[in-house]
């Protein structure tokens, strides 16, 4: 193939290849217009074909998320969770961690940070198989570090169904939330 090379034609909008052939100087010529719509059609078509959003295979854990704001936090160590619907409960006992808050360190130099501080709460996750997105009544047990009970309520809460990779891409699964805070147990 004879050597090309790409010039543009000047003001016409006109972009073209240009070949030597027998001695000869040959220009093509291609629309630039022309060949900017072309591409749009194409990358039109592959949208509509399915080429357009892609969904990841992320998924959303089924239960119910718990904070314990504090005071209430205090001297809690984990958490009893019993979840029931339809005649049926599930339980599990919920490790909690200490919840944190960020601060703004302000900015120096185009570079900005923030740091991580205990809140004095706690929070932890109860992981609930067969959860519906239905009403649900949420019994609750804070445990001390010797395994007593500080606070015991109940709540009735409704778990939503959640699309970790947005609208489009299907639903992961139900959640719920519930917050202790001023000694009481609250859907959240």
């Amino acid at each position: 193939m004879p050597p090309r090379r790409v010039v543009r034609r000047g003001g016409t909008g006109t972009l073209g290849f240009e070949e030597i052939r027998g001695g000869e100087r040959v220009r093509t010529g291609i629309r630039l217009v022309g060949t900017l719509l072309m591409a749009g059609a194409v990358a039109g078509c592959a949208s509509a074909l399915g080429g357009g959003r892609a969904c990841t295979e992320i998924g959303v854990p089924v239960g119910v998320a718990l904070e314990v704001a504090p005071p209430d936090a205090a001297g809690v160590r984990s958490a009893e969770v019993e979840v029931c619907w339809d005649g049926r409960c599930r339980s599990s006992e919920v490790e909690l961690s200490e919840s944190t808050e960020s601060v703004d360190e302000g900015c120096e130099d185009g570079t900005c940070g923030a740091r991580s501080v205990p809140t004095g709460g706690r929070h932890g996750f109860a992981f609930v198989e067969g959860l519906p997105a239905e009403p649900v009544e949420v019994r609750l047990a804070l445990l001390g570090e010797d395994g007593e009970e500080l606070l015991t309520d109940t709540v009735t809460v409704t778990p939503e169904m959640l699309e970790p990779n947005g609208p489009g891409c299907g639903e992961g699964g139900p959640q719920a939330g519930v917050v202790v805070e001023d000694g009481a147990l609250r859907e959240r």
